[in-house]
């Protein structure tokens, strides 16, 4: 009996041993991309901080312009210029391209305010869905999970593998607990449980999957089929109408006459409005162009002042420089 009994031991042993070599490790992936892109909250945030990005990169694209303005202008004023003038100008230009160098490298640069927010609008998911990837690591017994968008290189991923909507459901779920009722919650985790079930069994979810595709196929028949009675029914009553129209029309011949002629002011007077309307957006549009063609006039013209400005200064400095230059020659004639 005891032999008996230590072979049944020893065969439960081998089984066991064979069933864990056999089984082999559970792997899976999720494709975090594509979860942060299906978070609202993050897509929100990135919107906005890309909104901030492209204001940053506007104001540093208007500084080069404003350099090259000054580079150009330079370089046509440059035979009227004193050397002085010219190593001022060239001090003025390499101070603003350095500070437009730093202020590109503080917003974009490898510790940029861009990373670095970026870093801060990431960081929250990221620990939730590393906790929701423990969660669901240790109820399905996976060994080994990975990031398809890490360093981790992967050459093939099959995607039943892929555990990105179940972490999605998950953090689903968290945020929409605090907004529903009790019996909404117990709803919930009723619906949640047999999704649990799902994802426990695969062969089971890939059937559940059949189903719901063949019933939404089904629903959309139904749908087109309802759709095309409810046309027909319309195109019968129509038709049912005009008869009647018809019909009544042939009896008072008069009548129906008369009501053509009042029913033409009417549609004339349709007529009129949406010219109207059409008019007046007309209108509009070309207020709106000649605004911005005016706008852009006064742009022109205040550079153009600028420029003057600039200009005149530079010609009374080379007068000032050239009576200097008469009066100390006039002193040296003097003193001679």
């Amino acid at each position: 009996m005891r032999k008996q009994f230590l072979y049944v031991f020893l065969a439960l042993i081998a089984m066991q041993t064979i069933n864990a070599q056999t089984r082999g490790n559970k792997l899976g992936y999720i494709d975090m991309e594509y979860i942060l892109q299906n978070v609202p909250d993050y897509t929100e945030a990135k919107i906005q901080l890309e909104q901030k990005a492209q204001k940053w990169k506007s104001e540093i694209d208007a500084k080069k312009i404003e350099i090259n303005k000054l580079k150009e202008a330079l370089k046509a004023e440059k035979a009227l210029l004193t050397k002085e003038l010219i190593e001022e100008r060239e001090t003025e230009i390499s101070f603003l391209e350095n500070e437009n160098l730093e202020y590109q490298q503080k917003r974009f640069g490898a510790n940029g305010d861009l990373i670095i927010q970026k870093s801060v609008l990431v960081k929250p998911i990221q620990d939730q869905v590393f906790t929701a990837v423990q969660d669901i690591a240790e109820r399905l017994k996976y060994d080994f999970i990975f990031d398809k968008t890490s360093d981790l290189t992967m050459l093939f991923a099959n995607k039943r593998f892929d555990i990105s909507d179940q972490v999605l459901r998950v953090l689903n779920r968290t945020e929409k607990r605090e907004q529903l009722t009790k019996k909404q919650q117990k709803e919930a985790e009723a619906r949640e449980s047999k999704e649990d079930a799902l994802d426990d069994n695969p062969a089971l979810a890939e059937r559940q999957k059949l189903l719901d595709d063949k019933k939404a196929a089904r629903d959309k028949v139904l749908e087109d089929r309802k759709l095309l009675q409810e046309q027909k029914k319309k195109e019968f009553d129509d038709k049912r109408k005009q008869i009647q129209a018809d019909r009544e029309a042939k009896k008072n011949g008069t009548v129906s006459a008369n009501v053509k002629k009042e029913d033409a002011p009417t549609s004339s007077t349709e007529n009129n409005e949406a010219a109207t309307i059409a008019d007046d957006v007309k209108q509009k549009q070309a207020d709106a162009r000649a605004k911005t063609l005016e706008d852009r006039k006064k742009v022109l013209e205040d550079r153009k002042k600028v420029l003057e400005e600039r200009r005149k200064k530079i010609l009374e400095d080379r007068e000032a420089l050239k009576k200097a230059k008469e009066e100390k020659l006039k002193e040296n004639t003097n003193n001679n």
